[in-house]
């Protein structure tokens, strides 16, 4: 399975054909089927080359300062012959993004990915290597199995030393981004959303086109939608997914990803304790997965009956929404505080 995934509005890499682009072409039923999910694997293959070569991603330079001492060599530099530095990326390093896949759920798909599939993977990184890369990925190739096995114990070494401590406040950006962009979908439609999403990106006629460096294609959605997935790690541009089985997909930088964007999380919750007071920032911290009262009491240290309280006051505000599923009644972050938590960061 080929999913394709092409860079869009990178680093200049040779010489860029001005009309390169990719339309994914949007039918009335592929407009309703538009939806947002994130990608762990996506971000840590790109955290990966950022590592590989820091200068062109300043953005991420407070990250880098955090994790550079951490890195576990052998694991990392296993990882640096799969991805790369530019390019295609292997698909069995990700699984198909959605709004609730969590880095546990992406290792997993990774661990039972398909051998077929594999092989083929690192048949076209072989093609696309050479020297000593290319004779690695080639005796990978020929054991798969194996392959599978160090790989997937490398991503999550390298998970656990890299991306899992900044991860909370990762996911914060991505999710605050998707609630931006809902938003502007409610008030503008999709060509508005689809217009601010990247200088590279436009809609025109009914399709939403990317700009690319060396390759142009005409994407029937076929009824299925478009798969819309931010990334603070490939903050300098887009990457498409175009060919079936997989879904059509595109990534795009998240909104307001700067140097600072992972620091550690008491300053985040001391700038929204400042906010809001600190209990009220600790709840509305920890509302992205939806809980009962008694939980949201219990994490915070304080009676349940004070905790409704809180939770009144940021219902009111609409940073929280309640809603009843059987005899309890969970609470979640609304797109506003997404989007007041993302700001903050």
């Amino acid at each position: 399975m080929d999913r394709n995934m092409r860079p869009a509005g990178a680093p200049p890499e040779g010489m860029e054909h001005p009309d390169h682009r990719v339309d994914f072409q949007l039918s009335p039923g592929d407009i309703q089927a538009v939806r947002f999910g994130v990608s762990p694997g996506h971000e840590l293959a790109h955290a990966v080359r950022v590592l590989l070569r820091p200068a062109q991603h300043p953005l991420q330079w407070g990250w880098l300062r955090r994790v550079r001492e951490r890195l576990p060599r052998e694991p990392f530099a296993l990882l640096t012959q799969i991805i790369g530095t530019d390019g295609y990326l292997p698909d069995f390093l990700t699984t198909d993004p959605r709004w609730d896949l969590t880095p546990a759920d992406e290792l997993a798909a990774l661990r039972e990915a398909a051998l077929p599939g594999i092989r083929v993977d690192l048949g076209k990184m072989v093609l696309r290597s050479s020297g000593e890369r290319q004779a690695t990925l080639t005796r990978m190739r020929s054991d798969p199995e194996r392959a599978r096995e160090l790989i997937a114990d490398a991503w999550e070494q390298v998970w656990d030393a890299v991306l899992a401590p900044a991860w909370p406040q990762l996911e914060r950006l991505l999710r605050a981004d998707i609630a931006v962009r809902a938003r502007t979908i409610t008030t503008g439609g999709i060509a508005a959303m689809a217009g601010d999403l990247h200088h590279t990106v436009r809609w025109s006629d009914g399709a939403v086109r990317v700009k690319l460096r060396r390759h142009s294609e005409d994407v029937d959605c076929r009824g299925g939608g478009l798969v819309l997935v931010p990334s603070v790690m490939s903050s300098w541009g887009c990457m498409v997914i175009t060919e079936p089985p997989a879904q059509p997909t595109l990534f795009y930088p998240a909104r307001g990803v700067t140097a600072g964007w992972a620091r550690d999380a008491a300053d985040l919750a001391g700038a929204l304790g400042a906010l809001l007071g600190p209990v009220r920032a600790g709840i509305l911290l920890q509302a992205h997965i939806a809980r009962t009262t008694s939980q949201i009491a219990g994490d915070a240290g304080i009676a349940a009956s004070t905790a409704s309280h809180h939770l009144t006051v940021l219902r009111d505000a609409g940073l929280i929404a309640s809603s009843r599923e059987g005899n309890r009644m969970m609470h979640l972050r609304t797109p506003l505080g997404e989007a007041l938590v993302g700001a903050t960061l």
